[in-house]
């Protein structure tokens, strides 16, 4: 009873996955259109910025180029085993880091990016994070979640296109500092202290940390199927290292 148990569980999983590998998905090459509106707060950021320098010491541009933003997304349910970790990462995003002539206790930075702008499982990154990410992921699949992510059902990226990070208020002495930091995704703010190792200023900058956010939090509904024989934990960590001058 209990290996037919277990056989019927595993052939749901199997299909699970290979429906989610199948699943329709959208050319790769037309990416949600930027509105007016997303142009328009970045050319805000920037005029933000260049009143702060304006007012004295120094505004740096974050460089996507040299620069790291990595999300971690865990498989769980019953079936964990048949599905994957995920790690998603912003080539592309937006940021600008003030320090003021006072010091970094009154620094301040901004960052955003597009969701569908995210890149869903390289598979040089992947590489490099072990057995728990070792399992290759298919193109078809990683299209497939990217039409998920997307979607109206979890991140409805149609009406809330951008993730924006803002520092609120920032503590500590070089090179360890805490950050409180809000966090705007889905149409929900949420505020969390982030811990960071900051080096290089006031010539440069170069900031690391980790945090952890929960997708509900943000009034996001984590990946089920088959009432959570195949899901995603609510949990999710994003590390970054950010570089600017």
């Amino acid at each position: 009873m209990m290996l037919k148990k277990a056989c019927s569980i595993f052939a749901c999983a199997a299909a699970a996955a290979v429906l989610l590998s199948c699943a329709e998905t959208p050319p790769a090459s037309a990416p949600i259109p930027r509105t007016v509106a997303q142009a328009s707060n970045t050319i805000a950021l920037k005029a933000t910025y260049d009143q702060l320098g304006a007012t004295g010491g120094k505004v740096m541009t974050l460089d996507p180029d040299t620069s790291t933003v990595r999300i971690y997304v865990f498989r769980a349910g019953q079936a964990a085993k048949v599905g994957h970790n995920h790690v998603l990462s912003s080539p592309h995003f937006t940021g600008y880091f003030h320090l003021p002539a006072s010091g970094a206790a009154a620094a301040r930075f901004d960052l955003e990016f597009r969701l569908d702008q995210l890149e869903i499982d390289n598979p040089a990154y992947r590489a490099t994070l072990g057995p728990a990410f070792a399992s290759p992921v298919s193109i078809d699949a990683v299209e497939a979640i990217r039409k998920h992510m997307l979607s109206n059902e979890n991140m409805q990226a149609d009406r809330f296109p951008l993730v924006r990070v803002h520092s609120v208020e920032i503590a500590g002495e070089a090179p360890r500092f805490a950050a409180k930091v809000q966090f705007e995704m889905h149409g929900q703010t949420r505020e969390i202290w982030v811990p960071l190792v900051v080096e290089g200023l006031p010539e440069r900058l170069s900031v690391s940390g980790a945090v952890v956010l929960r997708q509900t939090d943000f009034g996001v509904v984590p990946f089920s199927l088959l009432g959570g024989l195949i899901a995603v934990k609510d949990e999710v960590v994003v590390e970054f290292k950010l570089v600017g001058a």
